[in-house]
């Protein structure tokens, strides 16, 4: 609306533009005027052009074709003046097309550029760089097939070298030649593929470094050039997907890997769009576990690199925060739920039943890797991986590998050192060290790798003082265990397991009567139902984030009443002092402290010491090395 355009007899084509249609309008009313023109129609082409241009349409494709010079070097002239005539017509363009192609024309064009060249003609040269770059104006894909073969192409390249606005040509055929190199990220023996690329870039090369930058008049000539060569390049690609080599897949996951190290950030905002659009089963994260999943190097090479990208994306310390929105909270949401189901999905199957399914080396391989990937998401995510555990039962399914030639013992050590008591409380329910004792005492007296592991792992437990998996280990395997005596690993869990009751039964000793009374004290028995009320609760709520349980009532204030706070308290490590009897203090309350002595770690009873002021001491947030008393199994000082 705000545009006229026109074209000269000499073939140029010139344009107005206006800033208002106003005046636009007023402009065109004048010209009309001037020309005796209609100014309501906007297009005043002459009348006879109108009608020869319906006469073509109307015409049989094969009649009435423009006629042709005959392909001679003094009808270079001609040939150039009639290709150029008709670029501003579409029907003649179309009529110029059918008749280049029907007769060959383009080779014959080349063969006389060749002789040109030969005879250094340079006057011939130029009238063909217009002929040529006229036929690529043509925008017709059927003349590209045949000016982009191999055959043809570099001559075309030569044929636009001679543009006569140069003093000097340019050597366009000498850089593609000589200069650009074909440098191959994996060998193509495929000839086909081979020969589309080197297409596919000459053309590219013609398109962006040969031909001027097209005037807007000029920018929908090149249209059908554009779209073959995004054409070519969707073909390419279609023949490399179509490749089952190693190389190429080899070459695919160094490309991701490029990908990862430059922005983990970037990959894992384009996976959570791609969620938002496609199933699962084509998710890219998705695509690179089953990868690594399907990987058929016996040494897992290609799987290792994949799963070390993989705990990259997963990696929170490289992922950003921001006001509005947590990366982390948000791409690990994603991962649970859409990806790793995925990825524990061999582990699940070979593990059916209590039972392992496959016990050869390869599989032992990719469950060693996906276990090394789960225990990643153990050390550094918090409620995602434990209610993923908890839900699936997973390490139950782990151990089941226990009994396998190929042990697997590394996910419930990294679980145990973590001292959480929530996946302590998760063990000694699911009595899950049963298939660890049993590797242990089937090995025998073997001194070898499961030997050693299963000993550090329960010398941990000792070292630690988990009070609460020392106690079930004793109370459910002593027996079978105090025939080990080669390391006093058990002995030492024994003595750790009799010290903590006896100071347990010291200090309910120590506390008077009236505390112990049933109106003040709340059983042992009422707590560990508590927990496991709790526990059960927990878990038949599947999915939903770990979170500790709500008081129970205003007059335990003064107990730990959350399950958490509970076993905290419960687990944590006390010193090996003399316990001073308990003082009433103006406030009504007690505080215990202690000095150190051997004979509270033998368990005595000390009545020398006294207490001083009233409150509960906190409890430790590791739950190793606090020195605090555990209340929660004596007493209760609250009314």
């Amino acid at each position: 609306d705000t545009l006229i355009v026109w074209s000269e007899a000499e073939n140029y084509d010139l344009a107005l533009s206006f800033q208002e249609k106003a005046g636009c309008d007023e402009i065109w009313e004048k010209i009309c005027q001037v020309q005796g023109k209609d100014p309501s129609v906007e297009v005043t082409q002459d009348l006879i052009d109108e009608s020869e241009e319906e006469r073509f349409e109307e015409m049989p494709e094969t009649s009435h074709l423009i006629d042709l010079p005959t392909c001679e070097l003094n009808k270079l002239e001609e040939i150039a003046d009639l290709v150029t005539s008709v670029l501003s017509s579409p029907i003649r363009r179309e009529k110029l097309a059918l008749a280049l192609e029907n007769e060959g024309y383009i080779k014959k064009l080349l063969q006389l550029f060749q002789a040109c060249e030969n005879l250094e003609n340079t006057e011939g040269l130029h009238h063909l760089y217009e002929i040529i770059r006229g036929i690529l104006f043509l925008n017709k894909a059927t003349l590209f097939e045949v000016m982009f073969s191999d055959e043809c192409i570099m001559d075309v390249v030569g044929c636009l070298e001679y543009d006569p606005a140069l003093a000097q040509p340019k050597r366009h055929r000498e850089f593609l030649t000589k200069t650009a190199k074909f440098k191959e990220v994996i060998p193509i023996t495929d000839s086909e593929l081979r020969q589309k690329i080197h297409q596919t870039y000459r053309v590219q090369y013609i398109q962006d470094i040969i031909l001027p930058t097209p005037s807007v008049f000029e920018e929908n000539f090149l249209s059908t050039l554009t779209s073959f060569i995004f054409f070519n390049k969707v073909e390419i690609v279609s023949m490399l997907q179509g490749m089952d080599d190693l190389q190429v897949r080899s070459a695919a996951t160094d490309i991701f890997s490029y990908l990862v190290e430059f922005s983990p950030s970037m990959v894992r905002e384009f996976v959570m769009q791609e969620a938002q659009q496609s199933d699962d089963d084509i998710l890219l994260i998705n695509v690179v576990i089953e990868q690594m999943i399907c990987d058929t190097d016996p040494e897992l090479g290609g799987a290792v690199q994949l799963m070390g990208l993989l705990r990259t994306l997963i990696d929170p310390e490289n992922m950003l925060a921001t006001t509005n929105k947590t990366e982390k909270s948000e791409f690990l949401n994603f991962f649970y739920n859409h990806c790793m189901h995925v990825l524990t999905a061999p582990l699940l199957t070979n593990t059916s039943e209590d039972r392992r399914e496959k016990d050869n080396y390869q599989t032992a391989q990719l469950l060693a890797l996906i276990l090394e990937l789960l225990t990643f998401c153990v050390e550094h995510h918090t409620y995602h991986i434990k209610n993923y555990i908890m839900n699936k039962d997973l390490l139950r399914r782990v151990l089941v590998l226990m009994n396998s030639k190929h042990t697997f013992l590394a996910l419930c050590k990294r679980i145990i050192g973590l001292k959480d008591e929530f996946y302590n409380r998760y063990i000694t329910k699911g009595n899950l060290f049963e298939p660890v004792v049993n590797a242990l005492l089937d090995n025998g007296t073997r001194y070898n790798l499961l030997n050693s592991a299963v000993i550090e792992l329960f010398e941990f437990i000792r070292v630690e003082d988990i009070k609460s998996l020392t106690a079930h280990i004793v109370e459910n395997f002593y027996k079978a265990l105090e025939s080990i005596e080669y390391v006093q690993t058990f002995k030492g869990l024994k003595t750790k397991y009799e010290q903590e009751k006896d100071r347990q039964n010291q200090k309910l000793n120590s506390v008077p009567s009236i505390l112990r009374s049933n109106r003040f004290r709340r059983d042992a028995k009422a707590l560990e139902e508590d927990e496991e009320m709790w526990f059960n609760e927990d878990d038949e709520e599947e999915g939903k984030t770990v979170v500790a349980p709500v008081e129970k009532s205003k007059t335990e204030d003064d107990f730990p009443d959350s399950y958490e706070k509970f076993m905290e308290t419960k687990k944590a490590k006390e010193s090996e002092d003399k316990e001073n009897l308990p003082k009433r203090t103006s406030s009504g309350g007690f505080k215990f402290t202690f000095s150190h002595s051997t004979s509270a770690a033998n368990g005595t009873n000390s009545t020398n010491s006294k207490s001083g002021v009233a409150q509960t001491p906190p409890a430790s947030s590791n739950g190793s090395s606090s020195k605090t008393t555990n209340l929660a199994t004596s007493v209760t000082a609250s009314k």
